[in-house]
């Protein structure tokens, strides 16, 4: 195997695809679930939205440590700007799925809502209830959602252009080497 097409550890692949899975749940439950409104209360598929938002959370906060205490495969060769685009994409991606449930961690504070890590581990409020600023950054939780949408859209077909065009083995980095 050249050193270019080294594929990424198992720990990153597991949390990379465990999140992948849990937005394949998540962002379904965000859009058929209902409007929150000010007398909305935290049951059913809002209930659902919360949990999985906290578990993001979670598995982003301990994908950023993992991958901060390990170094990452070297890139593939190509272009500079296809390289920066990379890092950059990765690093928004990072960004928003720690940034996207804190916001809306923020909101259901500011609603007086008790949000728990796996359903049962009480967090912290992150705004006071009935805080006007709390409610405006459900909005935004909402706006940085569609952006995640569109880098996950661009990550996924920069990805397809890697494996079907180019042929470079970018995806097989993050897929199971079933070889030994």
């Amino acid at each position: 195997m050249k050193t270019a097409q080294q594929p990424y550890n198992a720990v990153t692949r597991f949390f990379h695809w465990a999140i992948f899975i849990l937005l394949l749940v998540e962002f379904p439950i965000a859009w058929t679930m209902p409007d929150v409104r000010r007398d909305t209360l935290p049951n059913g598929l809002i209930a659902w939205h919360i949990f999985f938002g906290t578990l993001i959370l979670a598995a982003m906060l301990l994908r950023v440590l993992w991958r901060v205490s390990r170094k990452a495969p070297p890139e593939l060769p190509m272009p500079k700007w296809q390289a920066v685009a990379a890092r950059l994409t990765h690093g928004l991606l990072y960004l928003g799925f720690i940034v996207l449930p804190l916001l809306g961690w923020a909101n259901a504070s500011s609603r007086g809502w008790d949000v728990k890590l796996l359903g049962f581990i009480p967090l912290p409020a992150l705004s006071p209830k009935g805080s006007a600023f709390g409610h405006e950054l459900g909005d935004v939780h909402q706006a940085v959602a569609i952006g995640l949408l569109v880098l996950i859209g661009l990550h996924v077909l920069a990805t397809a252009y890697h494996e079907i065009l180019l042929r470079d083995g970018t995806m097989r980095r993050m897929l199971v080497s079933w070889k030994r």
